[in-house]
């Protein structure tokens, strides 16, 4: 029942008088007892700070320094809700941000008050960490204890905000009781220990290292390591230094890792395992041959929505089977009828992609509490009684899921629906290529055509054996143009920005290779190909779809 729900409040007052280390930041440690007083301290002082006719919201503009965790227990100790505010966003849009999510008062530090120059930010207070305003203003409340009956399961705690990469970014909404819930559902999932150290190097505005790595360390009474932001290089250094055990990922992190020197030692680390998506069955398997280290990759909706469990014996590609009080389903979006099973071929390559592929809905009960004055994001996510993932999947005969892509990554080539994630999955042997990025861009007569950013080295004539050598590869994935970028353009949290790459297309300040029509060899996109193109767009009266 809602009433015997843990709160992430309780799981904190659980931590006093609990005298073994329990954070640990750059040469600085604090036993949980510790944390617990300083989480004691800030609700307190925030208690005084909101006001009472107001969303109880705080911003807290941070990287991942102790004050984050600190200030997010603070809230929950509160009954108030942390908006976690992405320091990569800028002017109007950082405004925008901080103003939609009602935010009163934000927490920042020293190196991001540039970022504040010049907004227009009516009634927010600024409190910046480690000044002596700062010290002072806390030093009143220095005596608090951690009271947790004030919160209540339903009460909200998360405000955090999706990628925006289609449009302005939408805040997810997370109460304590589900935040709760998800720390205990990892803490049993893996056997979290209470002498385990979970390393939260991802950034803690995002709800992944809030979600699967803090809430879990917190359930279990483990600690945490903070990495102020993401390095590959310091990776293994930190793993070592703090003894974690245990840590989360998104994006390409783990390619960036598997991008660093080999040394002999690699394998001579405390890790157990590291729970996170994308980094792909290729990759895992070279993380897990080069650091001894078990990657479990699974499938979630960030706003909670559906989740995909790792199946054993999944087979190759594989996500693997629905979580368990889930009911999921691939629909076609149009006909809101449920896609046949996919075909697949000895060499596992999907031979009715038109049919197969829909979108991921969850016609079950879900944990998804909305978003924060976004009815129409909301509706968007709930319809016609179902949660819409807005991910494309495929299943196959035996119930594993597959995922494609996002609904806006989908390719029509020649009347055939194809997936992006499936041409990357393939594109991503090519030995040269670091990372891999596939989109559609506007077919002169009708559809898309298929082209790829690959970062890493690039030889046309390679490649282009390489995609004959592909047993997989369908008639109409191979890449029309090559994007050749020296780092693939990625958001704060590690993910490709696949929107801006397609809104580029092919022109582009990179260089550009091309299969003219009828042809398999790759040359050089020139200027007087791209003029060429665009006056056969503009016949068919298709131009305007090159700047979309």
């Amino acid at each position: 029942m809602e009433s015997t729900r843990r709160t992430i409040a309780q799981l904190l007052a659980d931590r006093w008088d609990d005298h073994r280390p329990g954070l640990w930041f750059e040469e600085q440690a604090l036993t949980h007892h510790e944390v617990a007083a300083g989480a004691a301290a800030r609700a307190a002082l925030l208690a005084d700070l909101l006001p009472p006719d107001a969303a109880p919201h705080l911003g807290v503009l941070l990287d991942n320094t102790p004050e984050f965790p600190l200030w997010l227990s603070a809230a929950a100790l509160a009954g108030a809700a942390v908006a976690g505010i992405n320091p990569t966003r800028r002017g109007p849009e950082l405004a925008r941000d901080i103003l939609h999510a009602e935010c009163r008062s934000l927490i920042t530090e020293q190196t991001h008050l540039p970022l504040l120059d010049g907004l227009e930010l009516p009634g927010v207070r600024i409190l910046v960490t480690g000044t002596q305003a700062y010290a002072d203003l806390l030093a009143p409340y220095a005596g608090a204890e951690p009271d947790p009956a004030r919160a209540t399961p339903a009460d909200r705690l998360l405000l955090y905000f999706t990628s925006g990469s289609t449009g302005a970014p939408k805040a997810a909404i997370c109460s304590q009781g589900r935040l709760a819930a998800a720390g205990r559902a990892l803490v049993d999932r893996f056997g979290v220990r209470p002498d385990d150290v979970h390393y939260i190097c991802m950034p803690m505005f995002h709800g992944n290292a809030v979600i699967a790595d803090w809430a879990p360390a917190l359930t279990a009474g483990a600690g945490i390591a903070l990495r102020r932001r993401f390095s590959a290089s310091a990776f293994l250094d930190d793993v070592r230094a703090y003894g974690a055990t245990y840590f989360t990922y998104v994006g390409r992190a783990v390619q960036y890792v598997l991008a660093t020197e080999p040394r002999p030692d690699d394998r001579d680390n405390p890790l157990r395992m590291g729970f996170g998506t994308e980094a792909g069955a290729v990759d895992a398997a070279a993380f897990e041959e080069r650091f001894g280290v078990r990657l479990v990759e699974g499938y979630g909706s960030s706003e909670g929505g559906a989740a995909i469990q790792r199946t054993p014996g999944a087979p190759p590609g594989a996500i693997g089977r629905a979580a368990p009080g889930d009911d999921l389903a691939v629909v076609d979006p149009e006909t809101r009828k449920e896609c046949p099973p996919a075909l697949l071929g000895e060499d596992g390559r999907l031979l009715n992609g038109t049919e197969a592929i829909g979108e991921l809905v969850n016609r079950g009960p879900n944990p998804f509490e909305g978003y924060w004055r976004n009815p129409a994001a909301d509706a968007a996510r709930r319809h016609d009684g179902w949660y819409w993932t807005g991910d494309l999947f495929y299943r196959d005969t035996g119930g594993f899921l597959y995922f494609a892509g996002r609904t806006d990554d989908s390719l029509r080539v020649d009347s055939e629906n194809l997936a992006a994630a499936v041409i990357e999955n393939i594109l991503a042997r090519y030995e040269g290529a670091e990372a891999v990025a596939v989109y559609a861009v506007p077919d002169p007569v009708a559809g898309d055509q298929v082209m790829a950013t690959v970062a890493g080295t690039f030889d046309p004539c390679d490649f282009a054996r390489f995609l004959l050598d592909q047993p997989d590869l369908g008639t109409k994935m191979a890449p029309r143009f090559i994007r050749v970028v020296p780092s693939m353009p990625v958001t704060a949290t590690n993910k490709i920005q696949r929107a801006t790459l397609r809104r580029e297309g092919f022109r582009c300040p990179d260089p550009v290779w091309w299969r003219p029509p009828g042809k398999w060899a790759y040359r050089k996109f020139s200027a007087v190909d791209l003029a060429r193109l665009v006056i056969e767009y503009r016949a068919r009266g298709r131009e305007e779809l090159l700047t979309r």
